[in-house]
């Protein structure tokens, strides 16, 4: 009896922890069904292991990105392409009907991402920055940083319900260097899951190992074989990482730890969204510890 009483009471107590753990909901928005992928795909699975709610957004539907095919033909590959991309990071994968190469930060497109955002109840959004090579790159960061704060505002949009704070902003990592460079605020950890997050990545196929070979004229290096193409795609994304953002692991990891990062992932913290403190973003990333 007692030890019947015993696993009950412990039953209780394990049941009120796992309810007591508040499952966040996080946007990763991109300008093309892959952007999400490459910018956040690792930092993604890791939120999806532990039971959060990821939700990647491709803005346009890609129906440009590519050589040789395009228009509605190419839109219902790349959407193809993106949801198995999803079930293999984990993730919901949405694709807006914008035409590739046309995007513009029209009310009407920045209504959407509210509406998105909002339906999400999101607590984390992630987003390029607005300097970059690709006007649609930029515009979905014009697009993604004209909703922050806007998402709280009852009157817009007001046929879907505002957001009762407003959610983290944060920047995907890019290279690019005027008028700053990016700051890794963030920095994290996805050596475990590289693997993962390149077999999702690979789900983009007419991208990966066709259209960017193509533009990198590198088409005709591209193997055969599913195994040597995800070993031929993980060396192609694999690079050094750069001091900035190993500083940044080690202060979120400890400078042990952080030596042995051989894959990361880093964000900025955008000013027009809510102001985390460090206790905050150990809270939004518990995989850093």
């Amino acid at each position: 009896m007692k030890t019947l009483l015993l696993f009950f009471c412990l039953s209780v107590l394990l049941l009120n922890f796992c309810s007591s753990q508040e499952k966040m909901n996080i946007v990763v928005i991109g300008a093309h069904p892959d952007d999400c992928d490459i910018d956040a795909g690792g930092t993604a699975i890791l939120w999806a292991k532990a039971g959060h709610n990821v939700m990647f957004v491709s803005v346009t539907n890609g129906d440009a990105g590519h050589h040789e095919k395009g228009g509605g033909e190419l839109a219902k590959i790349r959407m193809a392409e993106a949801q198995e991309a999803g079930k293999r990071f984990g993730v919901k994968y949405v694709v807006l009907d914008n035409h590739d190469g046309e995007l513009m930060p029209t009310l009407e497109n920045r209504l959407k991402i509210i509406r998105l955002i909002r339906q999400w109840k999101a607590d984390v959004v992630m987003g390029p920055r607005p300097n970059d090579y690709h006007p649609d790159h930029r515009n979905t960061a014009i697009l993604v940083q004209d909703a922050a704060y806007m998402v709280i505002v009852p009157n817009i949009a007001p046929d879907t319900p505002p957001l009762k704070k407003n959610p983290v902003f944060l920047f995907t990592q890019d290279g690019f260097q005027k008028p700053y460079p990016f700051q890794p605020d963030i920095a994290v950890d996805i050596t475990s899951v590289f693997d993962q997050k390149i077999f999702a990545m690979a789900a983009h196929k007419s991208q990966f190992f066709e259209w960017l070979p193509w533009t990198n004229g590198t088409l005709d290096q591209v193997p055969s074989t599913e195994k040597e193409r995800l070993d031929w795609l993980a060396k192609w994304r694999t690079q050094e990482i750069p001091a900035n953002i190993r500083q940044s692991l080690e202060k979120w990891y400890g400078v042990s730890k952080a030596s042995t990062v051989k894959q990361a992932e880093a964000f900025e913290i955008c000013e027009f969204g809510r102001r985390p403190t460090d206790e905050d973003i150990r809270k939004l990333f518990p995989m850093i510890k």
